[in-house]
């Protein structure tokens, strides 16, 4: 999933309505946001995860929070993203619940939280509990797997230096699309200690049937490899039973 235009008004410390186009980084596949404390870099991310999965990117702020305490009563608060997903541009839209200026009369009423999604064909459905369901359908992916995988923010980089190997084996794995090879690494597993039992099998077997050979005739170097551990690994000692 890459985001190629981000639109968020009067979101977080947003007063009023900012595009973002993130077309413009390129075709680069890792990016890098960076600024002075304070400068809304999180809210970035927030406004990316909400538009995706309807909760902010660190799962602490409340969606009644997203209003902006700055904007103007008349500017309405939404995020608005085009992202491209396996080549195809779909189109996103999320309004948080928060209380505005009634359109006609005086005073506040409240607006409900809303979501429209528009798909490449231009079949669009509309309502959180239908956008949220959509969402995970199409991308297969949660909040939390996406900030893990698509946009680690910085202390979630720090969790990761920390992580220990096989979290951070995990991670990676899903970063780097190598599940398939750990199938196959299972598989190989699995098929291996079959062939160990079955071959443990077969030592028994063989030790069962040498141990009933019986020697008529004295020879060494026969009697010398029945008393190895296994001494059916020998290349010599068929002929020597044959002899």
């Amino acid at each position: 999933m890459k985001p190629t235009r981000l639109v968020i008004s009067a979101f977080g410390p947003y007063k009023d309505r900012v595009e973002i186009p993130l077309d413009r980084l390129g075709t680069n596949e890792i990016y890098l946001i960076t600024g002075d404390t304070g400068a809304g870099k999180t809210t970035i991310f927030d406004a990316i995860t909400f538009a995706l999965f309807d909760v902010s990117s660190g799962g602490n702020r409340s969606k009644k929070m997203f209003r902006s305490l700055y904007a103007d009563e008349s500017t309405p608060t939404y995020v608005e993203m085009d992202f491209i997903y396996r080549q195809e541009k779909y189109w996103i839209k999320r309004i948080p619940e928060y209380n505005r200026l009634k359109k006609s009369g005086e005073g506040y009423t409240r607006q409900n939280s809303d979501a429209h999604l528009i798909y490449p064909d231009g079949r669009e459905i509309s309502g959180v509990a239908k956008v949220n369901q959509a969402i995970n359908e199409l991308l297969g992916i949660d909040k939390d797997q996406f900030t893990q995988i698509a946009m680690i923010a910085q202390g979630d980089f720090l969790d990761l230096l920390l992580a220990k190997s096989e979290d951070r084996q995990k991670l990676f794995r899903n970063i780097f699309k190598t599940n398939n090879f750990d199938l196959i690494e299972q598989r190989l597993r699995e098929e291996r200690s079959l062939y160990s039992r079955k071959l443990l099998d077969l030592d028994v077997m063989d030790r069962s049937m040498l141990d009933s050979l019986r020697i008529h005739r004295e020879n060494e170097r026969l009697e010398e490899l029945l008393g190895q551990e296994k001494p059916w690994h020998s290349r010599e000692l068929l002929a020597l039973i044959e002899e």
